[in-house]
Order: C-alpha cells, then structure tokens, then sequence
C-alpha cells in the first residue's frame, strides 16, 4: 500500500507539474524511478536549465549504483537482457527485503526468481498508483494526505538501516542539509543533501573499515 501510495502522489505532481497525459504515461513507465520523478518535476515545471534536471534526477538515483554492485555476485548471471530487465525493475522495497533475507540465510534456491517476482510486484502496485494519479488529476482531495502516507513507506526502509553507523551518518548530514540549504533556487538543496549524505556515509565507512581491507 505504500508503494501504491508513493505511485499515486508521483502521478498526481505529473499531472499538476503541466505535463501531458502522453507525457506522464511516458515518465511513469520508462523512468520508474519516484524519487527522481519528484525531484526532477519542480525543476521542468520552473523550465529549469535541461543539465539542471538531468544532474538531479542523476544524482537521487545514483543509489541504484549501489544496488546493482550488490546484487551482482547473486543475479549478475544470465543473459544481458535479463539482467536489463532486472535492472530496470529494481526497486527500493525489493532490494533491503532481498538483501535482509540474503544475510539470514533465508532465500529459496531460486534467488532470481525471487526477487524478479518481489520485483514485479511492486513494479505493478507502482504503476497501478500512478496510473490513477495520472487520470484522477485533481479528483483526488489533498487532504488525503497522500504524500505522507509515500513518505511514511520510505521511512520504514531508512529507519533499520540506520543501525549501520554509514547510514546513520549519511541520512543524519543529508537531512541537516536539506533543511540548512532549502532555500537554493532551483531546488539544488536537495541535491546537495543527496551528495553530502553519500560523502558523509562513504567516509564513516573507510573510517570503520580495517586497515588493508578492501571496499
């Protein structure tokens, strides 16, 4: 239901932002990627500068980078067109919940069908969200509080993973500048925040590992 929220909210700043309904079909099934969407759409509604959007929208996703070097020991085998379509359905949700079962232990032997159905899955409920946020436009009242409920979604990934000193710091630098730097034009606050988030957390990271251990 967060997923499908967080999908709905991203269809109704689509259509809010000026975009068309070809357009906004077009956003939601090639791009896929909420937090980028979100951050990028302000900055197309202002006719921000075209390498302005582009570095934003870069930069949020620059975590899917992350995601890819770890899931490569387990599903970088096959074909490149599945790993393309496991790429493009790789998701916040799917990743920590591979992720976590990964480190227990508990994954069937079919990993890869594992995570490409989880992934699915949310593929669908996103794109079921925004689907109707695209065509409900603004039948939807705001005071659905909508945005919250998205919010809420992504907080219950960010909230156990803060248990990893690197994460703790790069969500404690990053919230601290999104909130000093706000004022910035073009919303370039909140990619300053994404790039001190992910230096503070890369430091903390090579000041906790142990000399002459690999990254």
């Amino acid at each position: 239901m967060g997923v499908f929220a967080w999908g709905l909210v991203t269809g109704l700043a689509m259509v809010k932002s000026g975009l068309t309904l070809a357009q906004a079909f077009g956003m939601a099934l090639l791009a896929y990627a909420g937090s980028a969407q979100l951050a990028a759409l302000p900055l197309i509604a202002g006719a921000a500068p075209v390498w302005v959007v582009v570095l934003t929208a870069t930069v949020v996703n620059l975590r899917f980078v992350i995601y890819s070097l770890a899931l490569r020991p387990t599903l970088g085998t096959g074909s490149r067109s599945r790993r393309l379509a496991l790429g493009y359905l790789t998701g916040d949700i799917p990743f920590v919940k591979f992720m976590t079962l990964l480190e227990r232990g508990s994954l069937p032997a079919q990993r890869i069908a594992w995570f490409a159905g989880a992934s699915a899955c949310n593929w669908l409920a996103w794109q079921a969200g925004s689907i109707l946020g695209i065509v409900a436009g603004g039948a939807i009242p705001a005071d659905w509080g909508l945005a919250l409920a998205g919010t809420l979604a992504l907080l219950s990934l960010v909230v156990p993973l803060c248990t990893r000193m690197p994460v703790l710091a790069g969500v404690l630098v990053a919230g601290i500048t999104v909130v000093v730097a706000h004022g910035l034009p073009l919303r370039l606050g909140v990619l300053l925040a994404v790039v001190c988030g992910i230096a503070a957390a890369v430091a903390v990271e090579a000041h906790l590992r142990p000399e002459g251990t690999a990254a």
